[in-house]
Parts: structure tokens; C-alpha cells; sequence
């Protein structure tokens, strides 16, 4: 039976409330022991709350969801988003982007503040400022990116979608790369991309630009390892990061595979390894591969490298259909820090919004918020 917003309030006293707002006492607490009471605060807040969740989180949390998807797809949502609180079951850089799209008076709340991005950290804001100083004292490029386009993957901090979006550039999703890449090259002869060299090498690659006409800056060497000659004779400068758990999968998993279940479909994320994708049937990102495996016909099999939360509930999803999915390699790794939202912290965030109280709200400056809002919407606007 559900509850009213003021049952709900009723049913946690006054004297219960510090216990309730205290997420040490949540966390002590068994998953499916607090599904109730999830159930009741999302009643009890109606449509002032919208939960959205990623593809890669667990299935305890996930179920709770309006609405699921991929970066991208999840940007759409909480830009058109009409409850006043934003609940996002994801990572860190995620939430930050539901602030700057979020309209004024709507809260952005993470679940858990240490869910961050091992991608993400692999470029510091100042890192890429002195990469772009070097590349304009290259003569590559000017303050205001005139020579070169800068392209932020999403998995990034709002520091760095903002210097982006001051300088010309945009943000991209796995979804929508090749056409941020597209419109990137209308504008001047090359492109930035960070901080995964892995989707940027695949998408340049499926576009017909050679490995010879792109270079990888690493941040911890000078010059960034790379000689002004190579700078000058690329068209695509890749920044040095990667996702922990697509660089994990490796071309002799697709041998394998291959050649324990003959005739098996291999279908990547394009976070994935050029070598790994090079092999594959498929590369696209989480809701393309889920797409791929919806329309292929009864009695396909598929080894998809991507992250074991989604591959494991495809498996279940697809198996009423006839269709096998398994994962690419048997040690496949789940997103550890996606993997930090928990329904506890779900609910804690939850019952505190019933109780008045806004916990874990992520609020960008409006100074970064400004230009990584224009980075955003120059993505919005760009076809898959």
C-alpha cells in the first residue's frame, strides 16, 4: 500500500529524525531491506523528484529509475527534466552535467559524493590549460582555438567542458562522437580530444584518418612526449586516458571467444582498445549495443565488451528472445565507482528530501557553469 507525504512524515517522528539523517545508520542496512521504503519517499515526493539512472549501475538500484540510459541519453532527460529534485545514480561528472542543464530552482542531488570517474581524473584542468599554452606557443592554435577544436568526452570535470565551450569546442558522448568529430573539422583542421585516447583513436579511425595523422599528448611528460614535428602533422591530438574497465579487454579475449563459441557476435564499446575494435563485429555505445542485440534474430549469441552490471542484465533480459549475451572476457569488471551507489545511499538521499533536508547536492559555479552549458548544448543539438 502506498503512503501519503504526510504519513510518510509521520511514520519517522521527530525523535527518530537524527537517526534517519544519518547515513551511518543506512549503511549498516541489508539492499532489498529498504526497497519499502524507497517505494514510499519516491511517493511521498510525487513529481518533485526524478531518478535517473545509468546503464552500469547495479540492479538493486537501477529498478528505481524513470528513466535509464547512457551519457547521452541521460543528459536529454535532465535537461528536460520537470522535478524540482534531480537524483542521478551515477558518477560524479554526470550529476555535474544535470546542474548546468538543470533550470533555475532545480537541485542535483549524487547518492554517494565518492562515485567519481577514474577517466575523468585522468585530466586536470590545469594539465589541459598548459597543453593548450604549449600548443599555442607551437603556433598551432590561438587562445580562442582557432587552428584546433577542443572535444571533451562527457566523462570529464565541468572545469574542463567549460574550457572547452570558451574556446569553440563542445562535449561529446560515446553516442555522438562521430559527429561531434564532423562538426569539429568544419571549424579548423584539428581537433583535441580528451581524456579518452581510446574513443577518440576508434572514432578518427572509423572516419578514415590514419594512426599516422594523430598524436597522443601525455600530461606527465614535457611537451607532452610529443615533438612539434608530430604535432604539426596530425590532425587528431589524442589526450592520454583511458576507462579502467574497457582497456581491460585485450584482442586475445575476441581470439578466445571466437574460439569457444563458434559463431558468436563480438560487440565493443568504443572505450575499448583500437586493436580490440579492430577485431570486433560491432562497436557502438551502451544503448547502441543494447539496440544491436534487440534487433539481431532469435538464436544470436553475443561476447560484448563493455561493463558486467549491463552485460549480465542483458543476459537475462535477452534470454526470453533465444538470444545468448555473455561478456567478452570471464573476469569482466564492473565500474567500481558507479558500483558506490547503493539503494542505501538511495534512500538516505531520498528520506532526507521527505524530511526537508537536501543532502549530496551538486551545484556547478556559475562561472563554469556558463561555458559548459554552451559546450552542452552544442552536443545537444549534434545527430547521434
Amino acid at each position: 500500500m502506498g503512503h501519503t507525504a504526510a504519513e510518510l512524515k509521520a511514520r519517522y517522528s521527530l525523535a527518530t529524525r537524527p537517526t534517519i539523517c544519518s547515513l551511518d545508520n543506512y549503511l549498516v542496512l541489508p539492499d532489498h531491506s529498504l526497497d519499502d521504503r524507497i517505494l514510499a519517499a519516491r511517493e511521498a515526493l510525487g513529481r518533485d523528484a526524478v531518478i535517473l539512472g545509468h546503464h552500469y549501475q547495479r540492479d538493486e538500484v537501477i529498478r528505481f529509475a524513470d528513466f535509464r540510459g547512457d551519457s547521452y541519453r541521460l543528459s536529454q532527460e535532465a535537461a528536460r527534466a520537470a522535478g524540482k529534485y534531480i537524483i542521478f545514480c551515477g558518477v560524479y561528472f554526470m550529476a555535474e552535467s544535470a546542474d548546468i542543464l538543470s533550470r533555475p530552482g532545480q537541485v542535483t542531488i549524487l547518492p554517494d559524493l565518492n562515485a567519481g570517474c577514474s577517466m575523468a581524473d585522468m585530466a586536470e584542468i590545469t594539465q589541459v590549460e598548459d597543453c593548450w599554452e604549449q600548443l599555442i606557443a607551437a603556433g598551432l592554435t590561438s587562445d580562442k582555438g582557432e587552428g584546433i577544436t577542443p572535444i571533451t568526452y562527457m566523462n570529464s570535470s565541468a572545469a574542463i567542458k567549460a574550457f572547452c565551450g570558451e574556446r569553440g569546442g563542445l562535449v561529446c558522448t560515446s553516442s555522438n562522437c562521430a559527429g561531434a568529430f564532423k562538426w569539429a573539422f568544419a571549424k579548423a583542421p584539428k581537433v583535441l580530444f580528451l581524456p579518452d585516447q581510446h574513443l577518440g583513436r576508434n572514432t578518427a579511425c572509423n572516419m578514415g584518418i590514419p594512426l599516422n595523422e594523430m598524436a597522443v599528448w601525455d600530461p606527465y611528460m614535457r611537451h607532452g612526449g610529443v615533438t612539434p614535428e608530430r604535432l604539426r602533422a596530425a590532425r587528431v591530438v589524442l589526450w592520454k586516458g583511458h576507462c579502467s574497465v574497457h582497456q581491460r579487454f585485450l584482442p586475445e579475449h575476441v581470439d578466445a571467444v571466437r574460439g569457444k563459441y563458434p559463431g558468436v557476435r563480438v560487440i565493443v564499446h568504443p572505450e575499448c582498445r583500437w586493436e580490440v575494435c579492430r577485431k570486433a563485429d560491432g562497436i557502438g555505445s551502451t544503448d547502441k549495443l543494447i539496440q544491436m542485440i534487440r534487433e539481431a534474430p532469435s538464436g544470436t549469441s553475443f561476447a560484448v565488451g563493455t561493463e558486467i552490471h549491463l552485460v549480465n542484465r542483458m543476459g537475462k533480459e535477452f534470454a526470453a528472445d533465444g538470444k545468448k549475451v555473455i561478456t567478452l572476457d570471464d573476469s569482466g569488471c564492473l565500474c567500481t565507482t558507479m558500483f558506490r551507489i547503493s539503494p542505501q545511499h538511495l534512500c538516505w538521499a531520498l528520506e532526507n528530501l521527505v524530511e526537508g533536508n537536501i543532502v549530496n547536492q551538486i551545484k556547478v559555479r556559475d562561472d563554469v557553469k556558463f561555458w559548459a552549458r554552451a559546450a552542452l548544448d552544442r552536443m545537444l543539438e549534434i545527430q547521434r
